[in-house]
């Protein structure tokens, strides 16, 4: 077994923790950061909803790049400036100070999913491009999951003492710690991924020739991304309003502490998370080994349609310790089809343009990142304005988009399965 690809996909995934980290945070200061600025569930939602936009903005110029220059140069840079402006929301004092540094955390976290692509098509078989890739979002769901125990652990630590002060800037409020505390790793990230050796291109890089040859594979495959793309698009909409208002559910339905809540939800998360990208790529290597061409979209239908009623269930737990054990099943499958989403388009797509077909698919299903915890937030205030609301607006978003991603995928297998033929014989 040659070790290399493996090493450098387990310094891409530190990267994926650390970005992870820094995007969740966010989730676990809710409650006191609309406390202290007076904002409403949809405003903090767009917290969130603000960084996917710029995110999936950012993706395809940076995914350009990356098919044509040096990628690790593009990760080195991106992991600066979203570490840089993590540190940023934190020195905010106003809602729209913190929208602002959202955008950035969005464009620099941009970088690093397009580059991966790219680095990982060429440093592996094409055949164990699905594999890998999916090894790969299991760091993005430790991060997801390091993001709600460190971030639990340092607003605890910091809650109650006294306002960290900084001169020229004044007192800084314990959540607003919490950012700065969890952005500031990331410089040093950063600095590691210079001396990262520049993996070998399959086929020399043509800003020309990568254009016609991604408008070619749009045109030849329209069908199929169509329903690739939105119908992974649906089940990141429910994974992420699920997964940002998953601390307030706590909160608000059971009576927790959030750093408590975000402490227990996040170790559920590292330790059971990880299991479903894997889970779901086997199964997907499984069908494949019994020759169905089709196996990777059917692996991730099947693994996000069993991440509903898994999800619904625990909106109906009588208390909380009954909840947290609903909560091991449902986020093995609310992560389970991501890695497969990523990993099933390098498999029939030309290696010249990787970065941009990754780049591309995360634009689109970065519209999940954008809509799913605002709109949760709409229905917590107008729908179910209720205390324990929250749970009902929870059910509404993963039933709904649940069935239609579902449908969706599964229109999916044949247009899939040919262009994975057609992929064969070139």
């Amino acid at each position: 077994m040659n070790w290399k690809p493996w090493a450098v996909l387990g310094l891409l995934m530190l990267a994926s923790i650390v970005s992870f980290v820094d995007r969740q945070v966010v989730a676990i200061v809710v409650e006191p950061m609309k406390a202290d600025l007076g904002i409403s569930d949809t405003e903090v939602g767009w917290l969130y909803g603000v960084f996917a936009v710029f995110y999936a903005l950012a993706a395809w110029p940076i995914a350009f790049l990356a098919d044509q220059k040096s990628r690790k140069h593009i990760i080195a840079t991106g992991i600066f400036f979203w570490s840089i402006m993590t540190v940023l929301c934190g020195l905010s004092r106003q809602y729209w100070q913190i929208l602002a540094a959202r955008v950035g955390v969005g464009v620099g976290e941009a970088s690093l999913g397009p580059a991966t692509v790219s680095i990982v098509g060429d440093l592996f078989p094409r055949k164990e491009v699905p594999l890998a890739l999916s090894v790969f979002q299991t760091a993005a769901v430790m991060g997801s999951g390091l993001a709600f125990i460190i971030g639990g652990v340092v607003l605890e630590l910091v809650q109650g003492g006294e306002p960290m002060h900084i001169p020229f800037v004044g007192d800084i409020a314990p959540w607003q710690q919490t950012f700065i505390y969890v952005g500031l790793p990331g410089l040093l990230l950063a600095a590691a991924f210079l001396f990262l050796r520049e993996p070998k291109r399959r086929s020399a890089p043509s800003a020309e020739n990568s254009i016609a040859t991604l408008k070619e594979f749009y045109r030849t495959n329209a069908r199929l991304l169509f329903l690739h793309h939105f119908g992974f698009l649906s089940f990141a909409l429910l994974g992420y309003a699920f997964v940002f208002w998953s601390v307030s559910y706590f909160v608000r339905v059971h009576g927790m502490e959030a750093s408590t809540a975000a402490q227990n939800f996040g170790w559920i998360f590292l330790v059971t998370g990880p299991i479903g990208p894997v889970l779901a790529a086997m199964y997907a290597r499984w069908l494949t080994s019994r020759g169905r061409r089709d196996g990777n979209i059917v692996a991730g239908m099947v693994t996000g349609c069993l991440a509903v009623p898994s999800i619904i269930a625990i909106q109906f737990a009588p208390n909380e310790t009954i909840a947290y054990l609903l909560y091991v099943p449902a986020m093995i499958f609310v992560n389970a089809p991501f890695g497969l989403a990523n990993g099933s388009l390098p498999v029939i797509a030309p290696a010249r343009i990787h970065a941009q077909v990754a780049a591309i698919y995360l634009f689109v299903v970065s519209i999940g990142n954008l809509l799913g915890p605002p709109m949760a937030g709409f229905f917590n205030e107008v729908v179910f304005p209720d205390v324990g609301g929250v749970r009902y607006s929870i059910i509404t978003v993963c039933a709904v988009f649940g069935i239609v991603g579902g449908v969706l995928l599964y229109l999916a297998r044949k247009p899939y399965a040919e262009a994975w033929r057609l992929a064969d014989e070139l």
